[in-house]
């Protein structure tokens, strides 16, 4: 596989990294354009994204959050209220209302979990046009016909096989960045919001990761051992895929190439808006 495989969605990616919660939008939008946005109610945060009609970045941002658990919203006022605040943010920032959005949930997390994420979206006075399957979503923004797609999130790893356009097999284990926080928790002796700020400590990250690494390994075992022929490329996206030696791990444990986006966590907030429609 040439190494411009993933070059046009980093390109993509690094525009969205650069404006994330910013103060300006990565163009002006007139006040009658059509805007698709989604919505990413993720374990560890919630990130909005604003794209224009040809699925093009327009704005972004995120707020950290612990309102989400394993994919499922426990906390539905707080997610409403930093909903609300990255909508209200946008808004500013773009000079117009946002009317429609898309969300999304792991897959398999069964309809009362799509109506809880559409129940978030519409307490912000956005109408939810609908809820996807993050790694359907991913695999959407990366534009990918056949292959597999791995979406490691904060409390599960969601996996989609494409083949011809077609979602052929899709799973969701109760695995994810989270464990990995429990882990450091359990290692150092520290509270998991101790343990969380510590992951995300580049400077750390030989000795964080030395740490993890089982709970890695443990996630490329549940693609090895899904009982269905794997389709390549293999590509991982979430933000506990963020360590520089992940997909060494996962590359080795699977016997073939793993490929990861730049800002991987972005990837599936970004393919959410382009169902938008």
């Amino acid at each position: 596989m040439k190494k411009e495989f993933l070059k046009s969605s980093n390109e993509q990616l690094k525009k969205f990294a650069e404006i994330v919660n910013g103060d300006k939008p990565l163009r002006k939008v007139t006040a009658d354009e059509k805007l698709k946005v989604g919505v990413d109610l993720g374990t560890s945060s919630i990130v909005l994204t604003v794209l224009d009609s040809k699925d093009k970045i327009v704005y972004g941002a995120y707020e950290y959050d612990h309102a989400v658990q394993d994919g499922i919203v426990v906390n539905f006022i707080e997610s409403v209220n930093i909903l609300r605040r990255l909508k209200e943010k946008a808004e500013k920032v773009l000079g117009r209302e946002l009317k429609t959005a898309c969300g999304a949930v792991p897959p398999k997390t069964g309809e009362k979990s799509a109506k809880v994420v559409a129940n978030v979206i519409e307490e912000t006075g956005m109408l939810c046009t609908g809820v996807e399957d993050e790694p359907t979503a991913a695999a959407k923004f990366l534009r990918l016909s056949n292959g597999t797609v791995v979406d490691i999130g904060g409390g599960t790893t969601g996996i989609s096989i494409f083949k011809n356009n077609k979602l052929i097999h899709v799973i969701d284990e109760a695995t994810g960045g989270f464990h990995m926080t429990l882990v450091l928790g359990g290692r150092y002796k520290i509270k998991n919001d101790e343990a969380e700020k510590l992951k995300r400590n580049k400077d750390k990250e030989s000795e964080v990761y030395a740490v993890v690494k089982p709970v890695v390994e443990k996630m490329a075992a549940i693609v090895q051992n899904m009982g269905v022929e794997i389709i390549d490329p293999v590509i991982v996206v979430g933000g506990a895929t963020n360590f520089t030696e992940f997909t060494t791990t996962f590359s080795k444990d699977l016997k073939r190439k793993v490929y990861k986006p730049l800002y991987p966590q972005f990837v599936t907030p970004l393919g959410i808006a382009m169902f938008d429609d």
